[in-house]
């Protein structure tokens, strides 16, 4: 039988309890889910190096040998194909993000001729208000933002 790979992409700046938790609901749907980390060269403000954003999260599966750490760049589909994914896991926190989501994964299955899904994953509803920027933005206020970020196990 073919290995299920899936992978889970963004930039993760920070990474969240909010991605944490689409991570672990995923990982049992596949033999190995691949976290792609957008590299450095998308510029965003406050985006810390992708080096650094990879052993954060590496340091938190580092005990989960189906969890597989990566930098990637361009399309999203074309990441899946490097890896021999053919699934491409989104979380999704609302209605805004559920558009968003569905157009990509539109697109995305029409560009690899259905090759390639998308499966979305609902937030739970406790983390559906957590996002990255809103992280970096309390940082900015010098707010404790710890309760917001995963802990190492």
């Amino acid at each position: 039988m073919k290995e299920r790979i899936g992978i889970f992409v963004g930039s993760f700046n920070p990474f969240t309890i909010g991605h944490d938790s689409i991570v672990r609901r995923a990982l049992p749907l596949f033999d190995r889910l691949v976290i792609g980390v957008v590299g450095d060269h998308v510029s965003k403000p406050g985006m810390r190096p992708a080096e650094e954003r990879m052993q954060t999260i590496a340091a938190l599966y580092q005990n989960e040998p189906s969890i597989k750490v990566m930098p990637y760049y361009g399309l999203a589909i074309d990441f899946a194909r490097s890896v021999g994914a053919r699934y491409i896991v989104k979380g999704v926190r609302s209605v805004k993000d559920f558009e968003y989501e569905r157009e990509q994964a539109d697109i995305n299955r029409q560009l690899t001729n259905g090759e390639v899904e998308t499966l979305l994953l609902y937030s739970e509803p406790q983390l559906s208000s957590i996002s990255s920027s809103m992280v970096r933005e309390l940082e900015h206020f010098g707010v404790d933002v710890e309760a917001f970020l995963p802990k190492r196990e």
